[in-house]
């Protein structure tokens, strides 16, 4: 029997507010354990939640951008659990009233027919009129709550464990999808599309590894063509797309075997064991009434006024799939360009700088279709290399979009050859100096006086007999090999159009 897999995510993604979720210590993540902490949000008796304004616009704006309904009224309410890591014994969430209800998300559709992978690009977001077809993931509710501290391991003592409370109280936002996802794939293009989403709308930093961009994964099997679902398992501690396509592989399979076996799934939470590459049991998983909701008795239901929805809404940033879309239009560069370019914000951002026409002071003056695509060529080649090699991000960049810019003017302007641009470049890379600059102190400038290149082409001409006599008689294929010996007679400087000109005239 063939099953397939069930998968359903839920994110939790910590906003980029300036302070907590309901009181005023600062959200830094930097700062020595339980210093940035105060009666509120470590529980003290007798104190008194104030909600966050800012969260709660940071909310709903998600909330339209993910295609949701924001509902008028929102509930708070209390979670109770008991864990280390949570002082008041319970967790402000919101439960039966949440901000937010339906919406989508449209990711590359990655499976043909329920199995095989489409040879489609992982990490490019798709985006209307865009190549490749699209699959609509459905979101069930977004809401607001606030996270829990963390526990520390790592203080040299193995037999115990350290509690920082700093954590308690940050704004976070939980993004529930619908069960659509299935296969290991799909789940990992849901979670970096939903990601791109909330960096480009500055709510949240979405990075994995720190922990403000966090994944739970529910999954189950079933045989193909059935409606009903299997018994779930959830998946924790999934701190990287990689891990979170890596766990849900291994529980997949790990499912399928013992449902082949006879034997029962059980519904438990599990832990991601990165280091031995599969799951452990945690906890018996837990039903909603397990936690006793209940509205939190210290806040009144939240209502948020139509005029001030809309403001948000119609204050909503360009995200990927539009900005994909516009650069497509506005600079005629492929859809494959567009995509890979929007991918994060701030390589679009980048890309845009270096295309910017700014009047007489720009390195063009007249901005075309030809540069962009090149721009955008050397960004996905030469400098999208250099950073992944160096492991460096964006921001830390020494070659300054303006100066890429200059760069590519110098190639069309004759100053310098491709080749030496590659040099240039990569001695940018290094100083963070201008182009200009470079090629005057290195004395790179492209030679386009014909005195001096037809000299080199005699030369190369007349020590390279043979190969002439193999060219008239037909071996056109050797005319590269004329072309590369007056470029390394010129140490790569001389001005190819020209070298081919000359050589054409040279070798009949």
């Amino acid at each position: 029997m063939k099953y397939e897999a069930v998968i359903g995510l839920e994110v939790h993604a910590q906003l980029k507010t300036k302070t907590k979720m309901f009181c005023a210590c600062p959200t830094s993540f930097d700062k020595p354990p339980n210093t940035v902490i105060c009666p509120v949000c470590t529980g003290q008796p007798g104190t008194l939640p104030v909600v966050n304004k800012t969260a709660v616009e940071m909310a709903i704006k998600t909330g339209f951008a993910l295609g949701g309904a924001i509902q008028k009224k929102s509930v708070f309410a209390r979670k109770n659990y008991f864990y280390p890591d949570l002082p008041k014994g319970y967790q402000i969430s919101q439960h039966e009233y949440p901000l937010s209800k339906g919406g989508h998300l449209d990711i590359p559709s990655l499976c043909k027919g329920g199995s095989g992978r489409v040879d489609l690009p992982p990490l490019t977001p798709p985006y209307k009129g865009g190549a490749g077809a699209t699959k609509r993931i459905s979101i069930i509710r977004l809401h607001l709550e606030e996270d829990a501290g963390k526990l520390v391991h790592d203080y040299g003592h193995e037999d115990m464990s350290h509690v920082d409370f700093n954590r308690c109280g940050v704004p976070l936002i939980e993004i529930v999808s619908g069960p659509d996802m299935r296969s290991p794939e799909e789940g990992g293009a849901y979670l970096r599309k939903l990601r791109n989403v909330l960096v480009y709308l500055g709510v949240c930093e979405g990075n994995l590894q720190e922990g403000n961009f966090r994944c739970d994964a529910n999954i189950s099997i079933r045989p193909e063509g059935q409606p009903k679902f299997g018994t779930r398992t959830e998946l924790k501690n999934l701190n990287s797309f990689k891990a979170v396509e890596k766990a849900l592989a291994y529980e997949i399979e790990r499912q399928t075997k013992l449902v082949g076996d006879g034997k029962q799934v059980v519904q438990e939470t599990l832990l991601w064991n990165d280091n031995t590459g599969k799951t452990e049991p945690m906890r018996t998983k837990e039903e909603a009434h397990d936690y006793r909701y209940f509205p939190d008795p210290d806040l009144l239901p939240l209502i948020v006024e139509q005029a001030w929805t809309q403001k948000i809404k119609e204050g909503l940033p360009e995200l990927a799939d539009q900005k994909a879309a516009r650069f497509v239009k506005e600079y005629g560069i492929p859809e494959y360009d567009a995509a890979i370019l929007t991918d994060e914000k701030a390589l679009a951002d980048y890309y845009e700088a270096a295309v910017a026409v700014e009047g007489d002071t720009s390195p063009f003056k007249k901005r075309s279709v030809p540069f962009c695509k090149k721009i955008s060529n050397w960004i996905m080649t030469e400098l999208l290399r250099e950073l992944k090699n160096d492991e460096r991000e964006l921001k830390d960049c020494p070659v300054t979009p303006q100066n890429l810019a200059a760069l590519i003017k110098l190639i069309d302007d004759g100053a310098i050859s491709g080749k030496i641009a590659k040099d240039v470049f990569e001695e940018m890379y290094k100083t963070g100096k201008a182009p200009a600059g470079i090629v005057a102190q290195k004395g790179l400038k492209q030679v386009s006086d014909e005195g001096a290149l037809e000299a080199a082409v005699d030369k190369v001409v007349a020590e390279n007999q043979k190969q002439v006599e193999q060219y008239k008689a037909g071996k056109a294929a050797l005319f590269g090999f004329f072309v590369g010996q007056v470029m390394k007679e010129t140490r790569g400087q001389a001005n190819p159009n020209i070298v081919n000109d000359l050589l054409k005239k040279k070798l009949g």
